[in-house]
């Protein structure tokens, strides 16, 4: 598997971590051996809403190579979503195995056209933000609504990443996870249409 994470200025980093530093450890797995990933952005170095930059991997790549293509959030999606180039970027993922957001990478999602016939949340103070881009917006952690897979707030980018392990390989790949990172938590509300 191949995984585009896609970073833009005004991104909620922590967002991206989150996944990150589980969806990583699919290498540890026989099932998901050899994933590989890029961290992507249009330019080489990306900061977040308080100023911390760090340099990404590979400037504007094709999204249709990825399988799973991951789009965070953060105050950055709010203008990007006009954003011709970015929006014209993402849309290059239309066909791609998996579209996983957190937070309001949904709606980046959103001006792609993807959401157009979906189900699909994001963070709960910006319900409103997403309503008219999908079909119908799931007040709740996680919803997968064929291969898009979106999910809340920050907190929530753990959840997605053990939830992802889950469908990829198995839930004591999951279980482990949580122990190596002491994660005691268990993942709630999700929805799968």
């Amino acid at each position: 598997m191949k995984i585009a994470f896609v970073l833009f200025n005004g991104v909620t980093f922590l967002d991206f971590i989150g996944f990150y530093d589980v969806i990583y450890r699919l290498n540890h797995f026989e099932e998901t051996k050899g994933t590989t990933w890029d961290i992507c952005g249009l330019s080489e170095e990306i900061s977040d809403e308080l100023g911390l930059t760090v340099r990404v991997g590979r400037v504007k790549p094709d999204l249709s190579q990825y399988d799973l293509v991951f789009v965070p959030g953060g105050m950055g999606t709010r203008h990007l979503r006009y954003d011709e180039e970015f929006v014209s970027w993402i849309k290059q993922a239309e066909n791609v195995k998996f579209l996983v957001s957190v937070c309001t990478g949904s709606l980046l999602f959103g001006a792609a056209g993807f959401l157009k016939e979906k189900k699909a949340t994001t963070h709960p103070n910006v319900y409103e933000l997403l309503e008219p881009y999908c079909k119908e917006v799931i007040k709740c952690r996680i919803v997968r609504d064929g291969n898009l897979i979106t999910a809340g707030g920050v907190s929530t980018s753990i959840d997605l990443a053990l939830y992802m392990v889950g469908l990829f390989v198995h839930a004591e790949a999951v279980e482990l996870i949580k122990k190596q990172i002491d994660y005691p938590y268990e993942m709630q509300g999700i929805v799968e249409v």
